[in-house]
């Protein structure tokens, strides 16, 4: 699918400020969405939204369609008279900069539980049929979602692999006991996705009002201790216990000498394409419910991704397994009455020919980054001055440093006798013509007028941070996800000074 000419900014709901530890989805993403809009943006893009489990990353979720439910907004309750005024008033102190997750989950949990019981007490007529509407919207995988994560949490978090043997091999007669025993708790999961589907889509539809559309996030696999694999286990390459027979991740490369090993099971594609493909039609489908477009997290493993026996410590020693991408893509598209999907193909990476050749058969724009562009080669791809329209640009993704952080890095690596990053940093100052005292600008600058038809910025070069706002060291499993900016960031002089370069270089809607 071709888009227009046009520019955008990279920003996770959890970043966003407010009084309860974790951005939300209530005044201030729609104050950032205006923000968006007033400074001439076409695209607000995120990561997954789904619901996070240990290490709280969004890109290893509990559900491929269940919401996070840390992003309700508390007040939006209150409002609707599921919560009282003084219910608020607890809310554990936090930092405006960084979220504590631990505090904020037990927090929020606390607060949705009491938003279900006076729901189940009826004080809130309007919201039964809306919430029965919920459940047929949803039918496809709430059940599914609701039973598994009561279940996790009976088993204090722990994978589904371990829990009793008739419960987790899903046989009839234990699932129906467990859906007896929790009916209480599985039907307060369900009611917890439906505020915050309730929340999410009033807001994505004041962002389209505005002329903002919204860029999600798909990432390829699905995490072992999830609804998804426990739900379908055929669907995956596993052991008779449950554990996973294989692993994903990817080979050594820039971000790490022994590669990257993300623990995720290994899909059975050949099951999978006997089916029809029907669960990954249903996930691009509901996905697509609650964004305009998908960024499609590492898509290489569409034509061959790494694969790890499991037990293995580093992903060093994996093998290419072909993927049937274009099969699968054919599919997408059918489903879909035929038309071009709104698909982004995150083609960083290791990359061959017949990777390239599967994006460039479905019309899918693929990605450049101008922090990988500066290590001396003129062809590099990722130079502005080899791009090609059907192109997203960024300055940097949720993995890499911050611009103002990454050029620092490099001085002081520099400074200390690193001849190649010296080098890097001497090529990238020449090719923008800059002295580096605005360095997240002059990227801006490039990225916004190159030819790619789309450009997008993290918020953190926006605003000029260093490696303090970093979103995401990969490899790493600490600290992530965390990064938040402060209330009274987004100024008039900021959305001026990026609309002045948007309407510069032609990136403006009505342009």
């Amino acid at each position: 699918m071709r888009f227009k000419r046009s520019s955008g900014v990279l920003l996770h709901p959890t970043s966003l400020p407010g009084r309860f530890g974790v951005g939300d989805l209530g005044a201030a993403a729609l104050k950032f969405v205006d923000w968006l809009a007033d400074a001439g943006q076409t695209f607000w893009q995120i990561m997954p939204l789904g619901p996070t489990g240990y290490g709280d990353s969004p890109y290893s979720s509990l559900s491929a369609f269940a919401g996070n439910t840390l992003l309700i907004r508390p007040e939006h309750l209150v409002e609707r008279g599921l919560l009282g005024a003084d219910d608020l008033r607890d809310a554990p102190a936090s930092s405006a900069a960084r979220v504590d997750y631990g505090r904020v989950i037990d927090h929020k949990r606390t607060l949705l539980e009491k938003a279900y019981k006076k729901f189940k007490s009826g004080s809130d007529a309007g919201a039964r049929g809306d919430y029965d509407g919920f459940l047929q919207y949803a039918a496809s995988w709430l059940d599914d979602y609701a039973l598994f994560a009561a279940l996790r949490d009976k088993h204090g978090g722990e994978s589904w692999h371990t829990w009793e043997a008739g419960v987790a091999r899903r046989e009839e007669g234990a699932l129906a006991r467990a859906r007896e025993e929790l009916r209480e708790q599985v039907e307060a999961h369900k009611f917890f996705q439906y505020l915050f589907f309730e929340q999410w889509l009033r807001l994505k539809a004041h962002a389209r009002e505005r002329g903002v559309w919204v860029v999600g996030d798909m990432p390829i696999f699905v995490a072992h201790n999830s609804a998804d694999v426990w739900a379908r286990p055929h669907l995956f390459k596993l052991e008779e216990d449950g554990r996973p027979s294989a692993v994903a991740g990817v080979p050594p490369d820039a971000f790490s000498k022994t590669g990257q090993l993300w623990g995720n099971p290994v899909y059975d594609w050949e099951r999978m394409s006997s089916e029809g493909f029907v669960w990954w039609t249903e996930r691009v489908r509901e996905t697509l419910k609650l964004v305009d477009v998908l960024r499609l997290d590492h898509f290489r493993g569409f034509a061959a991704y790494w694969e790890v026996p499991a037990g293995h410590e580093t992903a060093e020693r994996g093998r290419w397994v072909d993927a049937p991408g274009r099969e699968l893509f054919r599919a997408l598209k059918d489903a879909n009455g035929g038309n071009d999907l709104p698909i982004i193909a995150e083609d960083l990476g290791t990359i061959t020919p017949d990777v390239h050749a599967l994006r460039d058969e479905f019309d899918f724009p693929g990605m450049r980054v101008l922090q990988f562009a500066f290590g001396g080669d003129p062809r590099d791809t990722h130079l502005p001055h080899n791009y090609t329209h059907n192109t997203v640009v960024y300055t940097g993704t949720h993995d890499n440093d911050t611009t103002l952080g990454w050029l620092r890095a490099r001085s002081e690596d520099a400074a200390d006798g690193d001849e190649g990053l010296r080098r890097e940093r001497a090529n990238c100052l020449k090719y923008l013509a800059t002295d580096g005292a605005e360095i997240n600008w002059d990227f801006i600058r490039a990225a916004h007028a190159s030819v790619a038809d789309i450009s997008i910025v993290p918020l953190q070069d926006v605003l000029g941070l260093d490696s303090d706002a970093r979103m995401n060291i990969p490899a790493s499993t600490e600290g992530n996800w965390a990064w938040r900016f402060r209330e009274g960031a987004l100024t008039d002089a900021l959305r001026d000074r990026l609309r002045e370069m948007t309407e510069t270089y032609g990136r403006l809607p009505s342009q």
